[in-house]
């Protein structure tokens, strides 16, 4: 089912200039790796070119994907150090009483990939600052506005050199959500055998080993760019 689903999102996604798709080979369709531009004329991050990763379980849209920007840092209150993003709409569905939060905030499989999209790029615009993943972040928001939005813009010059070649920020036409083809739901899901309900859904250990060394190699380039940028000051 997750494969399938995703294929329909794919190719729908792929027609909005908002946001650039690249798959990984190894994973196929559970990993996409992103470019998201944020075009609010209004935001802290206009312009910015924020590229990410997102993980799809094999039981997808049952079980909410993951999320994390591999731009960085991303000095924002719901944004971890590592990038990791704190969403309620990737949170796992049903009611959560030690959150507070209630199941139509969270995660279901009625939201997809655009939803959860459109949803980041709301929430760096309006972060949750009561319960922030980010305190320092979080306490630079709500005491010293003006020191907050200018080390976005010191984020979004940055992000500016990952623009791919031949890639432009669209206008803000693009964000408006035209009509949507649903999704279709696929009948024959619930008589799936275990077989068929297993086929091409998880990646092997060495797979996900190789995943985990392309991280790490990307938070090594980052920490070296830090220590560059220090030693130029």
């Amino acid at each position: 089912m997750a494969q399938k689903r995703l294929m329909q999102e794919l190719q729908q996604l792929q027609k909005e200039k908002w946001v650039n798709i690249e798959m990984d080979d190894k994973q196929g369709l559970l990993r996409w790796k992103l470019g998201l531009w944020v075009v609010n004329p209004s935001s802290a991050w206009h312009g910015a070119y924020l590229r990410a990763e997102m993980r799809f379980p094999p039981d997808y849209p049952i079980q909410p994907p993951t999320f994390r920007f591999i731009t960085k840092p991303i000095i924002h209150p719901n944004v971890y150090v590592d990038g990791n993003l704190c969403i309620s709409i990737l949170h796992k569905p049903g009611d959560d009483a030690q959150s507070g939060e209630v199941a139509d905030e969270r995660w279901n499989a009625l939201h997809g990939v655009e939803s959860v999209l459109r949803s980041v790029l709301l929430l760096l615009d309006d972060p949750e600052i009561n319960s922030p993943a980010n305190v320092d972040a979080g306490v630079l928001y709500r005491d010293n506005r003006e020191e907050y939005v200018k080390r976005a813009k010191e984020l979004v010059a940055r992000s500016q050199k990952d623009i791919p070649a031949g890639s432009a920020m669209p206008t803000t036409a693009d964000l408006t959500i035209g009509p949507q083809k649903p999704v279709e739901d696929d009948a024959d899901f619930w008589n799936m055998t275990d077989e068929e309900e297993d086929f091409g859904a998880s990646a092997s250990d060495e797979d996900m080993d190789d995943f985990d060394d392309e991280e790490d190699e990307e938070d090594e380039k980052y920490e070296k760019d830090l220590k560059d940028q220090k030693r130029q000051q």
